[in-house]
């Protein structure tokens, strides 16, 4: 058994597990929310940026599980369990910065993709084969309260006179549209809200990565005494 310094660092590495089972929670949480609120606007995504937050819960998932050897390698002090924890977290901690550090650059990239594909998805608005885009392009101007992917006169190429019911308050699918309508334009709507989602995302990505730094140094250093200890032994 380790004695001395190294036996607090035994308890301590045992308390960071359960931070570590608790941002674990955290990244399958914020990874659920973002992912529930991208799926809505999923047709004018691209594939990178609609699976960051399935990425991000099969992180928290994988740390959730990791935290459970850390504890029974702290607490059984054994040696490879420590180590292997620590290796698998340093891994994670390199994934997750990559991951935040990405959210980040792409960031600048969301306006870009989504005005490509909000003017692409416009001329199929009110298709019979294309009842999902429809959906998606009514719920998103009624919860964004916006019309048109610049502005509501580019539906005119597409709808002639008529605007989609949503480009109004009230969402009355019996009335008309004309000129009460929402003056901002989607791309604009659309991509603060998703950059905000993916602030949050690289925000807490690199957050919990800097306070795994401080577990894998507890867990060398266990790792370390109880190599010792077997040594001396």
């Amino acid at each position: 058994m380790v004695q001395g310094g190294m036996s607090v660092v035994k308890y301590l590495l045992f308390a960071f597990n359960f931070i570590f089972v608790v941002t674990g929670a955290a990244l399958i949480a914020v990874g659920a929310w973002v992912q529930a609120k991208a799926a809505e606007y999923v047709d004018f995504l691209g594939d990178k940026y609609a699976s960051a937050p399935i990425l991000l819960i099969v992180v928290g998932v994988i740390i959730f599980i990791l935290s459970f050897m850390g504890c029974c390698g702290a607490i059984k002090e054994n040696y490879c369990m420590v180590m292997t924890f620590a290796v698998l977290l340093f891994i994670i901690f390199i994934l997750e910065l990559a991951a935040g550090i990405l959210a980040y650059v792409y960031k600048s990239e969301v306006e870009t993709v989504i005005r490509h594909n909000m003017k692409n998805a416009m001329k199929n608005y009110n298709t019979s084969d294309h009842d999902i885009v429809t959906r998606t392009w009514d719920d998103m101007q009624s919860n964004l309260k916006c019309c048109g992917a610049n502005n509501a006169s580019e539906w005119k190429e597409y709808l002639g006179d008529k605007l989609p019911y949503s480009c109004c308050p009230g969402k009355d699918i019996q009335k008309e549209c004309k000129k009460d309508h929402y003056k901002k334009g989607c791309i604009d709507a659309l991509a603060n809200f998703l950059e905000d989602k993916i602030l949050v995302v690289g925000g807490v990505g690199i957050g919990i990565a800097f306070v795994q730094i401080i577990g894998i140094i507890f867990s060398c250093c266990l790792a370390r005494a109880i190599k010792k200890e077997y040594e001396v032994v």
